[in-house]
């Protein structure tokens, strides 16, 4: 099966195991193998990357795993979190229509609901320039696997009470991802970053952060086009980049 899409996974790749579905991806780029929206999805990831070098893992067979090429060539260089900014949207559209109603993004690439992890996204972009020339979109979903090795992880199945069409799932969040992208390449900027916010964990509610290993109480105001997170503490608005800020949950 496809899904009812213009370019995103109509090339589609399914490999029962493979390491990491980004770098399978990138191989396709550099042997010239891969259109734009070239899907690459896998049963079993063995060692998925997540952010800043932290690993993803997941019950084979149980949840979504995939890469998407994208060639985000309208898009400048310092505006590459708003690519960020659409596929979360699409993951978080993904959640609501199958039911997990309260889903929200946590910055910078987590999909939670109610304080627990429902997936994260690693998007790894090439530059030419000024603008982006290829990324390389991996999304990691919990979809039916149940028992986790952490507290703070949670799936649709567990959220709903019963298990998924895992496949029918996939080619939803596919169909859903290019509705997204276009909007992006439309230049639908404003409307991406201002449902993005609205969606936001903890926009504008004061909590506890953690930064240079001390706890510090702030409120998100926003996020930057570079991606950084502006957040005021003590009467001053500060921003962050990756790292630089944790959320104490």
């Amino acid at each position: 099966m496809v899904p009812n899409t213009l370019f995103i996974g109509q090339q589609l790749y399914f490999l029962p195991a493979c390491s990491s579905t980004n770098s399978e991806a990138q191989q396709l780029l550099i042997k010239n193998e891969a259109t734009e929206g070239c899907t690459v999805v896998t049963a079993q990831q063995t060692a998925g990357r997540g952010q800043r070098g932290n690993t993803w893992e997941a019950e084979p067979g149980k949840n979504i795993t995939l890469s998407v090429v994208l060639s985000p060539k309208f898009l400048a260089v310092k505006h590459q979190f708003y690519l960020n900014m659409a596929v979360s949207l699409a993951v978080l559209d993904l959640l609501h229509e199958f039911g997990a109603k309260q889903a929200q993004v946590k910055w910078p690439n987590d999909l939670f609901f109610q304080d627990r992890k429902l997936g994260g996204i690693l998007i790894e972009n090439a530059i030419n320039s000024l603008t982006l020339q290829h990324s390389i979109v991996g999304i990691g979903l919990n979809v039916n696997q149940l028992q986790f090795g952490y507290t703070t992880a949670t799936s649709l199945a567990k959220i709903l009470g019963n298990s998924l069409d895992l496949e029918k799932v996939t080619l939803r969040l596919l169909e859903l991802l290019e509705k997204r992208y276009l909007e992006l390449r439309n230049g639908k900027t404003a409307k991406l970053k201002y449902e993005y916010l609205q969606s936001l964990y903890r926009y504008q509610e004061e909590h506890f952060f953690s930064v240079d290993n001390k706890l510090v109480k702030g409120q998100i105001l926003g996020v930057g086009e570079d991606g950084r997170l502006a957040v005021e503490v003590n009467g001053e608005v500060r921003y962050f980049a990756f790292k630089e800020i944790s959320y104490v949950i």
